[in-house]
């Protein structure tokens, strides 16, 4: 540690602030919305069904998302990208508003994407760092309350090797401390890819590796932990491992590693839910909150979903006008189960039309 003990709440405006908007977000029963995609991947969604990426079109899917009737009931935050934070409904109300309206805080993805490390195998490097104090400074200004930096590493032959480890924990931690210095919430999502034959083993090896690491950066420039929040992967086998886990085995591993890597004083761990189906998604999440020892968590361990909460809602949609209700009937449906699922509570069946489709999105680079 190079600071001086306590500066944090001596010397950041934000400090109360920040803790208590960590605190709101991660309560116990609600989630955060992951719709911070690029214009370029909501460009390929969008394709799904058959509409052109234009800003238009960008606008009234966001729009069908945040004016979805009760989803404020179980969600607490939402990630924006930065047009869609700057953009306004088709009657001229700013989403920041429409969301505040529903007790939703906007977030602001902030990275600006990944790019090739050198002389590693495949592995990623995410940007974003230069300018991003006034950016943070600007997003803050148009209402923005927390923000999230994805970093990525791979699992593989040699990999994730320490210099991918070192060079995205560093990022994580750089930018959790620019975060906090303009009033935003650093959500931090050091995510391990799903990709490969690899057992579940090693990838609860090389989480607890990889969050080791994050947290030792993070200490080291000062970031206050009880006002970040923490995205990681839940803990599976790569997707090309013969014998898929059960939802059991997924929580157990799951809580272990966090249990064994993440402070207690962090308020929520939003777990992502790339490379599950919807179903998958909510189950592992209800275990997750109802196995033999989760009652020790000292953090809420709740979801900050994408794909689990957004494609079947597109193919719902389709771009047209008269299937725009149905479709936010299914988004509030879809938020409703992963909060009972956060509680504990979540039984029957799930509400999903394409329930058991695991969501497998391709790596790119910017």
């Amino acid at each position: 540690m190079t600071f001086a003990a306590g500066v944090f709440e001596k010397s950041n405006p934000y400090a109360d602030e920040l803790k208590a908007t960590a605190r709101y977000i991660s309560q116990r029963g609600r989630g955060i919305l992951a719709s911070d995609e690029s214009n370029s991947t909501t460009g390929k969604r969008l394709a799904i069904v058959d509409l052109e990426n234009e800003e238009v079109n960008r606008r009234d899917w966001r729009e069908l998302l945040y004016t979805a009737p009760d989803l404020g009931k179980y969600i607490s935050g939402a990630i924006m990208f930065e047009e869609t934070l700057y953009q306004k409904a088709a009657d001229g109300t700013p989403f920041v508003d429409i969301l505040k309206d529903q007790g939703i805080f906007p977030g602001i993805k902030v990275d600006t994407g990944l790019t090739a490390l050198p002389r590693t195998d495949a592995e990623t490097a995410t940007t974003g760092l230069d300018g991003l104090p006034d950016r943070c400074a600007a997003y803050y200004k148009q209402g923005a309350r927390f923000a999230k930096w994805r970093a990525v590493l791979r699992i593989g032959d040699g990999c994730p090797s320490d210099a991918a480890i070192i060079e995205n924990c560093h990022a994580l931690a750089r930018y959790a401390q620019i975060s906090q210095a303009a009033g935003l919430v650093p959500i931090v999502e050091p995510e391990v890819l799903l990709d490969g034959d690899h057992d579940i083993d090693r990838t609860a090896y090389e989480t607890e590796k990889v969050l080791s690491y994050t947290f030792r950066f993070l200490n080291e420039y000062d970031v206050c932990l009880d006002a970040i929040l923490l995205k990681p992967n839940m803990i599976n086998p790569g997707g090309d491992y013969p014998t898929p886990p059960t939802p059991q085995e997924v929580a157990s591993y799951t809580l272990r590693t966090m249990m064994r890597g993440v402070p207690g004083a962090v308020p929520g761990i939003h777990f992502l839910s790339g490379g599950m189906s919807d179903a998958e998604a909510t189950e592992n999440l209800n275990l997750l909150n109802t196995i033999e020892g989760s009652e020790r968590a000292p953090w809420s361990l709740t979801f900050s979903y994408g794909r689990a909460l957004q494609i079947a809602v597109l193919k719902t949609w389709a771009g047209k006008p008269e299937n725009k209700e149905k479709a936010q009937t299914l988004l509030t449906a879809l938020a409703k189960a992963n909060s009972q699922a956060q509680l504990g509570k979540f039984e029957g069946e799930h509400p999903s039309p394409e329930a058991k489709t695991r969501n497998w999105q391709p790596l790119r680079l910017v």
